[in-house]
């Protein structure tokens, strides 16, 4: 083992040049792969990192080009697989809707929605309650309060405006605490603001 090591150490100057002779046709490689020159600079130094820390498992006298253009390929689709599954999100929207509300506010704002709920008229609440926290379309809802689904719309919009005026909500999202009460309250903000 250490005899091998010491060859290895002694080897690595001519190692060294085979690896920067490839960059040129290494970058190029990685160009038609990705498309993106930063991203091919990125794929080819990731490559000489992982060649040079694991020239271990070199096999001397074999074809150092062919071996470099597989850790390459390797690891740019290694890459690719790991982006696929991530989210793009460079501005970060999809990550503030995945903010969660502090769990000690819950019940608060529980009670406070369901007081506000309670000062709605009773044909307001109930449609409200069918559309938003029972999931029926107006359809559906019209059916079982006997009434126009137009008159149906217009309770439901009537009461989450009524409610966001009571709460002082400006976004369906701020208000939590769970995914039935954000359906109840709908889209109050652009409904508001008449966007």
């Amino acid at each position: 083992m250490t005899e091998r090591r010491t060859d290895r150490t002694e080897e690595r100057p001519a190692l060294r040049d085979e690896l920067l002779a490839a960059i040129p046709p290494l970058r190029a490689f990685a160009v038609s792969l990705t498309a993106d020159s930063d991203r091919a600079d990125d794929l080819v130094q990731e490559t000489l990192v992982k060649a040079w820390s694991n020239l271990g498992s070199f096999t001397p006298g074999t074809n150092m080009r062919a071996w470099l253009f597989t850790i390459l390929r390797n690891t740019f689709y290694s890459n690719h697989r790991k982006r696929r599954r991530e989210v793009q999100d460079v501005e970060g929207e999809h990550a503030a809707r995945l903010a969660t509300h502090p769990a000690q506010n819950g019940h608060m704002d529980l009670a406070d929605f369901r007081e506000a709920l309670g000062k709605l008229p009773p044909d307001q609440r109930e449609a409200l309650i069918l559309i938003g926290a029972s999931g029926f379309s107006y359809e559906e809802a019209a059916e079982i309060c006997g009434c126009a689904v137009g008159t149906v719309k217009s309770r439901v919009n009537r009461a989450r405006n009524r409610l966001a005026e009571l709460m002082s909500i400006s976004s369906a999202e701020a208000f939590g605490p769970d995914d039935a009460t954000q359906a109840i309250v709908g889209d109050v903000v652009s409904t508001r603001s008449g966007t």
